[in-house]
């Protein structure tokens, strides 16, 4: 083998290398997310409660607006809208939200736990602000702005990490508003 063969064999090899190791991130979070599907109503009904535990309070569900998705081992990301008329909860959190695997909203990464959610409207968007539900103690916010991708208007919808066509991607949907979401590596 000639001295320019080996450095060329050998350039092959370390690109070829350096290659594959630039993707190994890239399928790692594919292959994480590759498992979550939408849950259908029987498997939300054993995880959403009829009453949310909500600091001191245990605040009425609307099943109906219930979704979330699953990993299918047990692990979920669901939510629903909550009757707070009458509790020291109205006018601050609109939603209960479960997390049993870690991921990242916009910018707030959430730990598995239970978490509620309330929205305000500015200009454009929705300012949502996030709280641990068994304290209120605020997690962060997240702007969700009008996504033209959403055909259908839901109260609530957590979009499974793979859509396809013209659906969203990764994102939990207030109305016409959507934020983004990423499962953790």
């Amino acid at each position: 083998m000639t001295k320019s063969s080996a450095r060329r064999r050998f350039l092959h090899l370390a690109f070829g290398s350096i290659l594959a190791l630039s993707l190994v991130p890239a399928a790692l979070h594919a292959q994480a997310a590759e498992g979550w599907r939408a849950a259908p109503p029987d498997e939300l009904k054993s995880v959403i409660p009829a009453r949310a535990p909500v600091i001191s309070e245990r605040i009425e569900t609307e099943f109906r607006t219930a979704s979330g998705i699953t990993d299918g081992s047990g692990h979920f990301i669901a939510g629903v809208v909550m009757i707070t008329a009458g509790y020291s909860a109205e006018g601050k959190y609109s939603h209960y939200f479960l997390v049993q695997a870690p991921i990242r909203v916009g910018t707030i990464d959430l730990t598995p736990g239970d978490y509620v959610f309330g929205w305000t409207r500015s200009q454009d968007a929705l300012n949502v602000s996030f709280y641990q539900a068994a304290t209120g103690k605020e997690v962060g916010q997240v702007d969700a702005v009008r996504n033209p991708t959403i055909a259908r208007v839901e109260s609530f919808r957590i979009w499974p990490p793979h859509g396809t066509g013209s659906e969203p991607h990764s994102v939990i949907q207030i109305g016409r508003f959507s934020f983004p979401y990423s499962l953790a590596k």
